[in-house]
């Protein structure tokens, strides 16, 4: 089978099996927007900014575990996309972004629509090709897709020039089973001899935690998580990227850790003389005043990334390998040792954990006459139901849907974590609506937030995807607002969202279906009518209190014993 370079490219993603393409076309992709238009298998999907398609494919692999699939024209279109390809390499989600760039003769002629994608890009994806040679396509492909998906997954541009792609010049197809790079080869299996000193190590705590991130989900590593957790009885705490991989019901899970963490998650951690990190990068938002992390702790590491290891905080039991498969050997050693664990010791390490829990750090006045945001996001949980996607934007809505909204399944929770992009949520929920149509997907976000990509309610009525927008209205940057409230003595300098309009109408004019509700008595009636509503998009404006803050709070270059709780909390600021 003879093709040419735009016919490769829409087979090899076939080959891989890719259902779905985000994209917006321009004069560098036009032969590959042609070679779309002639077949069926890969369906495009059209966004309306570049940096949308790029979440939205983030979306979608975040909530199939599968890679997600962009295109974009040169210039303007792969700047554009770069801000989206930074936040699936800070969050470690596999991708594979093709980026128009103009005719090779033309490269480094300042063309029309010409930039150094290659160049830009390089610090923000794990790999990133440029393709000179239409025979070099298919193998690219092939090895961007492996790239991107094995050992520490990560976003893989791929640079292809017009005359790469011209119709005129074929050549036969032949696409790789598998490829080899001598340079990259990931480990898979973790030393069985660190594992085992890791399991002596953990089975002689007296005040263990376990400290799950988002490499669980990602490293397919819930199930041994799980059973790993039961066996020893020990706590557990979760990263903002890892909520679901244990379910937040259960009574061994001790909420979120880090900046906005439970009291009791972060005081266990400080206190813990034998900490076992499993897929988490031990970053700044977790660890606080690294001299004061977890000052008394034995650490253990599991990741699949070496460069991870002790990069921010020095461990004492290092074991480099897939999540899954280290875990999988943990519970068979645990299951097989002759100890385990002192329960008078861990009856006591409890008893210590329960007098936290007696904080109640989440609290909040539920009695208000304002909506609190606390209360429309347990009030959601309750009505959305159980086969739910939740997408967030960033800031102080993020936090509060971390915080109340439980999730008890992983890949259930889509949020940029470590880049923290604004903008987000609405394109992530539209790539989970169409991995799952038959599933409720809700995109909780800002007034700030939203207004950074809501031109893509145009491309969720293009493709009939009725999602629920859950609007928390404070009129306000709020999470900046807190800071300079926090820090600033109240000087608050350009926060406020004044001229932001009727998002109601907005929503109506993109010809969907929009509510506001403004008082808490009408915040459960709202929302279940919301939901009734199966076959359009719904936007649900909520306005919230614009004085509340998130808690707890620990505040930047603070150890995690330091936190900000809440006025109404049964402790203050605790040292």
């Amino acid at each position: 089978m003879e093709l040419n370079g735009a016919e490769i490219l829409i087979q090899s993603l076939k080959k891989e099996g890719i259902g779905h393409l985000f994209g917006y076309p321009g004069g560098a992709v036009l032969h590959i927007y042609d070679a779309l238009f002639q077949q069926q298998d890969v369906k495009h999907i059209l966004v309306r900014h570049e940096q949308a398609a790029i979440h939205a494919a983030d979306g979608y692999a975040r909530a199939t575990g599968q890679p997600g699939v962009a295109l974009v024209t040169s210039g303007p279109g792969a700047t554009n996309a770069l801000t989206g390809i930074a936040t699936a390499f800070m969050d470690s989600i596999p991708m594979v972004v093709f980026t128009g760039q103009v005719p090779t003769p033309f490269i480094g002629s300042d063309a029309f629509q010409e930039v150094d994608a290659i160049g830009i890009t390089r610090p923000c994806v794990k790999h990133n090709f440029l393709v000179k040679d239409v025979h070099d396509l298919a193998e690219t492909i092939k090895k961007a897709f492996y790239i991107a998906t094995s050992g520490r997954p990560g976003p893989v541009v791929i640079d292809v020039p017009k005359d790469v792609t011209d119709p005129l010049i074929k050549i036969p197809f032949r696409y790789p089973k598998k490829v080899t790079l001598r340079s990259y080869n990931p480990v898979k299996k973790g030393h069985k001899g660190q594992i085992k000193k890791a399991v002596d190590l953990m089975l002689s705590a007296s005040q263990p935690v376990i400290y799950s991130g988002g490499g669980v989900v990602i490293g397919d590593g819930v199930k041994e998580l799980r059973e790993l957790v039961k066996i020893l009885g020990f706590p557990i705490t979760s990263t903002l990227m890892g909520l679901g991989a244990y379910p937040a019901t259960d009574k061994q899970f001790l909420g979120m850790l880090g900046m906005h963490g439970t009291y009791e998650a972060n005081m266990a951690m400080h206190d813990c003389d034998v900490l076992i990190a499993i897929g988490a990068r031990f970053d700044d938002r977790v660890t606080g005043k690294i001299k004061e992390f977890c000052p008394d702790a034995k650490i253990i590491h599991i990741d699949i990334d070496p460069a991870s290891i002790s990069k921010n905080v020095r461990v004492h039991i290092p074991i480099v390998g897939l999540v899954q498969e280290v875990l999988t050997e943990m519970v068979k050693i645990v299951k097989e040792h002759k100890c385990q664990p002192d329960a008078a010791l861990l009856k006591s390490w409890w008893s210590q954990i329960n007098e936290w829990r007696e904080k109640e750090c989440l609290q909040y006045d539920a009695e208000s006459e304002l909506i609190k945001p606390q209360l429309a996001i347990e009030t959601l949980q309750k009505i959305a139901g159980d086969d739910v996607y939740v997408a967030s934007d960033v800031g102080q809505h993020q936090m509060w849907a971390a915080q109340h909204f439980k999730f008890d399944q992983p890949a259930r929770w889509l949020n940029s974590g470590g880049f923290g992009t604004m903008g987000f949520g609405l394109p992530a929920a539209i790539g989970a609506k169409l991995a799952h149509p038959a599933s409720e997907v809700i995109c909780i976000t800002g007034d700030g937030s939203l207004q950074m990509n809501i031109q893509e309610l145009a491309t969720c009525k293009q493709y009939n995807l009725p999602l629920k927008i859950i609007l928390l209205n404070n009129n306000h940057l709020g999470m900046v607002r807190q800071l300079q409230e926090f820090f600033m003595d109240g000087r608050y300098s350009a926060v406020a969202l004044d001229g932001s309009p009727n998002f109601v109408k907005v929503a109506e004019a993109y010809g969907h279906v929009g509510m506001r509700v403004e008082k808490p008595a009408e915040l459960e009636s709202t929302l279940r009518k919301a939901f009734a509503i199966k076959d359009q998009l719904v936007l649900v404006e909520v306005m919230i209190d614009q004085e509340e803050n998130v808690y707890p709070m620990i505040e930047a270059g603070q150890g995690q014993h330091k936190m900000h709780l809440a006025p109404s909390c049964s402790c203050c600021s605790e040292d």
